[in-house]
C-alpha cells in the first residue's frame, strides 16, 4: 500500500505546484505583450533578432525588448542561438512549430489568446473581492476588451474550421434546411464578434443570419469586421437582450455557443428563443464538455472551466435581481431542466465530438 502522505510532504508539494504555476502565469503575461505588441510577428518577418532588430521592427524600447527575449528564452518560447555573446549580440527566433501557436489566428492550435483572456479576467479584480462579499455580480463590460477580443480570436478557428464542416452536418435535418428554398432564416444569439454568425452565412449561402449580444462593444466590433466578409447581404447584427428582442419573421434555426452558462436568466432567454422558431425549429446550443457531476477525476479542462467560472463566468451570470449563476461547469443536466423549464419539449445530446465543447438540441 502507498503510504499517506505526511502534512510536510504536502507542503511541499503545494509549495512546488504553486512555484510552477507562478512561473505559468507570468510566462501567459509575456505571451500577452508579445502578442500584443506583435514582437512574435517582428520575429517571424524578420527571422533571428537582437534585441535592438526587435526594438526598431516592433517599436518598443530597446530594454523592454531585451528583458522580455530573455525571459521568453528561459522559458523557451523562444529560441536564442548564441547564448554565450553579449546581451545586444544574443539573436532570438520562434522555434519551428511555435509561429502557429502564436501567430496563426486560423489554426485550431492558436493558443495565443489564453494569455488574453486571462489578463481580461483579472481586469476588475477588485470588483470581484466584492461581489464575494455581497453576492452581486460583476458586469461584462468591465472585462474589457480583451474579453470579447480574445474569445473572438479563440473560437474563431472553430467557427471557421468546424461549425459548418462538422457541426451542423452532425444534424441532417438542419443541414439540409440551411441549404434548401425557401432560404432559411438563423438567430445566432450571444454572437459576440460575429465569426459564428459570419461563418453560418459564408457555408449556407442562401441563409439569412442575424447575430444578436447584449454588449454594445461587442456588436460595434461585429459590424467593423462584417464589410469584405463577402457575405455583407445576408447578415446583421443587433444590440438587443435575446430575452426581449422580438423580430417579425419566425427563424429555423437559433444558435447559442459558448454563452448560456453566462447567462444571469437562462430559462427566460430560452423562453424568449422558443417563441421566436418556426414550428419544427430547432435551438442548437453548443456549451462546456464538462463532466456528469463533481468530480476530483474530471480532468485539467474542468480545472480550467472552474479557473474562468471563478473569475468570469460565474460574476457575468450574477449580475441581476435573482439570477441564475450558472458558471461555466454546467452540467448536462442542469442544461436539461432550464430547457424544460423554458418549455422545450424536446431535448437531445448530439453527436458532435469536440474537446472543449458540448452540443444540445432543443425542439418543441
Amino acid at each position: 500500500m502507498a503510504a499517506v502522505a505526511t502534512a510536510e510532504e504536502r507542503r511541499d508539494a503545494l509549495v512546488g505546484r504553486l512555484f510552477e504555476a507562478t512561473l505559468g502565469a507570468f510566462d501567459l503575461l509575456a505571451v500577452y505583450l508579445g502578442d500584443r505588441l506583435g514582437l512574435y510577428r517582428a520575429l517571424a518577418e524578420h527571422g533571428p533578432s537582437t534585441s535592438n532588430d526587435l526594438a526598431k521592427a516592433a517599436g518598443i524600447h530597446e530594454r523592454y525588448a531585451r528583458e522580455w527575449l530573455e525571459q521568453q528564452a528561459m522559458g523557451e518560447i523562444l529560441a536564442v542561438e548564441n547564448p554565450d555573446a553579449e546581451p545586444d549580440e544574443r539573436r532570438y527566433s520562434l522555434p519551428e512549430g511555435h509561429g502557429e501557436a502564436l501567430l496563426d489566428e486560423t489554426s485550431l492550435n492558436f493558443v495565443a489568446p489564453m494569455a488574453q483572456a486571462l489578463v481580461a479576467c483579472t481586469r476588475p479584480i477588485d470588483a470581484l473581492q466584492e461581489a464575494f462579499r455581497s453576492g452581486a455580480g460583476v458586469p461584462y463590460a468591465d472585462y474589457g476588451a480583451d474579453l470579447h477580443e480574445g474569445q473572438a480570436r479563440f473560437t474563431r478557428p472553430m467557427f471557421e474550421s468546424l461549425l459548418a464542416q462538422e457541426w451542423l452536418p452532425a444534424v441532417p435535418d438542419v443541414h439540409e434546411r440551411l441549404l434548401a428554398d425557401p432560404p432559411a432564416r438563423v438567430a445566432d444569439v450571444a454572437c459576440g464578434l460575429g465569426r459564428s454568425t459570419v461563418a453560418i452565412a459564408r457555408a449556407y449561402p442562401k441563409a439569412q443570419v442575424d447575430g444578436i449580444d447584449l454588449d454594445a462593444a461587442s456588436i460595434a466590433r461585429a459590424e467593423e469586421l462584417l464589410p469584405g466578409s463577402g457575405v455583407e447581404d445576408r447578415v446583421h447584427f443587433h444590440h438587443a437582450d435575446a430575452a426581449e428582442q422580438t423580430f417579425s419573421e419566425a427563424f429555423d434555426l437559433v444558435t447559442i455557443f459558448e454563452a448560456l452558462h453566462d447567462m444571469s436568466y437562462p430559462v427566460e432567454v430560452l423562453r424568449t428563443l422558443r417563441g421566436l422558431l418556426i414550428e419544427g425549429g430547432s435551438l442548437i446550443v453548443g456549451d462546456e464538455r464538462t463532466a456528469e457531476r463533481f468530480s476530483l477525476e474530471a480532468g485539467p479542462i474542468e480545472r480550467l472551466y472552474y479557473g474562468f467560472s471563478v473569475l468570469h463566468c460565474l460574476p457575468v451570470g450574477m449580475v441581476g435581481d435573482d439570477p441564475a449563476g450558472t458558471g461555466t461547469v454546467m452540467r448536462e443536466s442542469t442544461v436539461q431542466r432550464y430547457a424544460e423549464e423554458a418549455g422545450f419539449t424536446g431535448f437531445e445530446v448530439l453527436p458532435i465530438e469536440n474537446d472543449f465543447w458540448r452540443f444540445y438540441r432543443l425542439s418543441g
